[in-house]
């Protein structure tokens, strides 16, 4: 064949024409990743989200201070006054890769912007480590178009856009690129090589979980491939140190991150691996002892007694909690039907329940070609046979891919790995369909040749619709959105420096040891830009700080006041988001408060602090009623007063709300700078003076009155 050719020779190693095909894709790969998951610096050179700035900050400390100082940080920025033990807390090996890599190639860049770039660069470079992992799997073909299917995949894209510099872009990168190693290690004939790769990846495991607690999620169908191999594979000899070796390297790493040795070795996710391999030491022991024609029988009623055993222990720890259990999040991924009825585990966005909508949006086609991948795989022989796709391949293959989608379920956040599943099976599938209708059709044939014809330009036309249509609403187009920090995570796809110019105010304008209070998503924010110590952040180490913050807000304005001084807060952020209309009222201008920010989320100040929903907010849950807006610390300090309610498509308006009716606002400062109410506005962001149709991306800073006399 003219792929074949050989285009040059460099000792033993011969350069062909297809060696340039698969340079030439996985360069087109990486490059969709790159400009796909870099549409978002249209908006502006930052990063994106919370937790962003943090892994920023402590980068920033590891390159001025070195990696043993920070072992030993303790940040007196967080969680004012008790402060947060980072390497006992962090993501710590995403902050060391990002500073030595940033050491390595820096090249007198600055860090901020090193980090903007950092996850788009992981995440491209992840094309092809899954082309190297789905290769082994099921060849060179099906790697290539894992490798054009991952850089277009909008779950991975939106967990991974400039200036995300969180846990995932890197914590994938390492999981994938372990999985590669460990199942090259295990079909490799070369002993050496395999002892090479299989202590690579025991490494790379521990690395990739420290990056990300997510990845914890790459030991169940590791776990679960560990026990069907003593059935699938031969070579017991081998697997019987092989497997060992891997398990071994990955808790002797795991015991050097202080994060890792307690949640991990000795909690849910350290069994799930060392069962596993306990098994296939004891099950290959059994099978050598057994006769022939009762190895198999043996062995599964092993697996079977360990499967009985295993679900024993784990509804007696379900009373007992003799081995450690994961945060909820965990727990909700192994059982999607789990619920919980803590409203600050539902608050978080990303902890929302996958919807059919969501999961079409992110998968549609891929979900047709993985379960033609799953059908074709299964039923063709041929393919067995041939050797093009081994058994254990098929199995490990079908594993990851039914869990990830499983697993998925939970909430949105695990959608990366319902896309790394269906990529994968995706890409074998089209492989096994593509040799297959190449192979079986005469080439000689007219008819044939526009039959090849036909069924390539019909799966291109397929793959390209989901990356094209609908315009503003595609896999390509919906990954662009505003850095955080430009628009609050507001539903307005705008670009102001609201949060900027508020983050650079408080630098410059309060006292160096002030503590800021505000609701927790905005704490890095604060003591990254503006640098000043936060009452609670992202981090979320301490509910009860929360739930003090929720009823602070929600409480009375003497009683919002007192729980400010006892949490030794100076100054008090809210930040509101809403639109000013096009039309005026005797020259007052007119909004609608309703767009993300604190307007959006008090529902959850008022559940997470245990209050009843009806007694601050109408019959729609949105809306304040006039509890909410008179006798909360919050309704006053949004600088608002509800003028009227008007119902949008009839234009009818009401001075009480209705049902279908939105409240209508105007401008109300009811704690001015000379106050001598609990609080004082000593800044307000510059879109509160919004023009005529205009986005509010509001933040208000208020200085806690220390002179403030409560009356009863």
């Amino acid at each position: 064949m003219i792929s074949n050719i050989t285009l040059l020779s460099l000792g033993k190693f011969d350069l062909k024409l297809h060696h340039l095909l698969i340079v030439g894709i996985l360069s087109l790969s990486f490059s969709i990743s790159f400009l796909v998951r870099s549409q978002a610096a249209d908006y502006g050179w930052e990063l994106n989200e919370f937790d962003p700035f943090f892994n920023y900050r402590a980068t920033q400390y590891i390159v001025d201070n070195g990696i043993n100082a920070y072992f030993q940080w303790d940040d007196n920025l967080s969680w004012y006054p008790h402060g947060r033990d980072v390497s006992q807390t962090s993501q710590v090996v995403l902050h060391i890769t990002a500073a030595v890599t940033y050491w390595i190639f820096g090249g007198g860049m600055e860090l901020y912007d090193f980090t903007i770039l950092f996850p788009v660069i992981f995440g491209s470079l992840s094309t092809i480590v899954i082309f190297a992992l789905v290769r082994v799997i099921g060849g060179t073909t099906a790697g290539l178009f894992s490798a054009l299917f991952f850089s277009v995949s909008l779950p991975l894209i939106l967990r991974g856009t400039i200036g995300w510099f969180k846990s995932e872009p890197l914590g994938l990168f390492f999981g994938l690129l372990a999985i590669y190693f460990l199942l090259s290690g295990i079909n490799s004939k070369n002993k050496k090589i395999a002892i090479a790769k299989l202590i690579a990846a025991g490494i790379i495991v521990p690395l990739s979980i420290s990056a990300w607690g997510g990845s914890q999620f790459f030991i169940i169908p590791i776990g679960i491939f560990f026990l069907t191999l003593p059935f699938v594979r031969s070579d017991h000899k081998f697997i019987i140190w092989a497997i060992p070796l891997f398990t071994a390297i990955v808790f002797l790493i795991s015991l050097n991150f202080e994060r890792l040795s307690s949640n991990f070795i000795f909690g849910l996710g350290g069994v799930s691996l060392i069962i596993p391999t306990l098994f296939i030491i004891v099950c290959i022991f059994i099978q050598s002892k057994s006769n022939e024609t009762k190895k198999t029988r043996n062995g599964l009623l092993f697996l079977a007694s360990i499967l009985i055993i295993g679900t024993c222990i784990l509804i007696i720890n379900a009373n007992t909690e003799f081995l450690p259990l994961p945060s909820y999040r965990y727990l909700n991924a192994i059982n999607p039907f789990l619920t919980t009825s803590i409203p600050l585990i539902d608050s978080v966005a990303e902890h929302a329940s996958t919807t059919i909508q969501q999961s079409f949006l992110f998968h549609s086609i891929l979900m047709i070609f993985a379960g033609l991948g799953i059908w074709l795989i299964v039923k063709n022989h041929q393919i067995k046979n041939s050797g093009f796709i081994k058994n254990d391949m098929i199995l490990f293959s079908l594993i990851f891919g039914l869990i990830g989608i499983y697993v998925s379920s939970a909430f949105v956040r695990l959608e990366v790995f319902a896309s790394l599943s269906l990529i994968i099976l995706s890409s074998l599938g089209l492989s096994v369909l593509v040799k297959e209708i190449l192979n079986n059709t005469e080439r000689k044939q007219f008819k044939n040749l526009i039959l090849k014809f036909s069924f390539i330009v019909g799966i291109i036309i397929l793959l390209v619709i989901p990356i094209s249509f609908p315009s503003h609403g595609n896999w390509v187009t919906a990954a662009k959105t505003p850095p955080t920090i430009l628009n609050g995570g507001t539903a307005y796809p705008v670009s102001t420096n609201d949060w900027l110019e508020s983050m650079e105010w408080i630098k410059n304008n309060t006292p160096k040891d002030a503590v800021i209070a505000s609701w927790w998503d905005y704490g890095y924010w604060i003591s990254t830009l503006a640098e000043r110590a936060t009452i609670a952040d992202n981090s979320t180490l301490n509910d009860s700080i929360i739930e003090s913050l929720a009823k602070m807000f929600t409480s009375s304005p003497k009683e919002g006041w007192q729980i400010l001084r006892d949490m030794q807060a100076d100054y008090v952020i809210v930040f509101i988001s809403g639109q000013r209309l096009a039309v005026d009222n005797e020259g007052q201008a007119l909004y609608i408060l309703q767009g993300g920010g604190d307007e959006s989320k008090k529902q959850w100040f008022i559940r997470i602090a245990g209050n009843p929903t009806d007694q601050y907010l109408q019959s729609d849950g949105i809306s304040g009623t006039d509890y909410f807006w008179n006798d909360t610390l919050l309704g006053k300090m949004f600088p608002f007063t509800t003028l009227a309610y008007v119902n949008l498509q009839t234009n009818q308006q009401s001075a009480t709300y209705q049902p279908g009716f939105t409240p209508i606002y105007v401008k109300d400062i009811k704690y001015t700078s000379d106050s001598n109410g609990p609080l004082r506005l000593v800044h307000a962001s510059p879109s509160f003076n919004a023009e005529k149709g205009q986005p509010l991306i509001g933040v208000f800073i208020y200085e806690v009155n220390k002179d403030f006399v409560p009356t009863n």
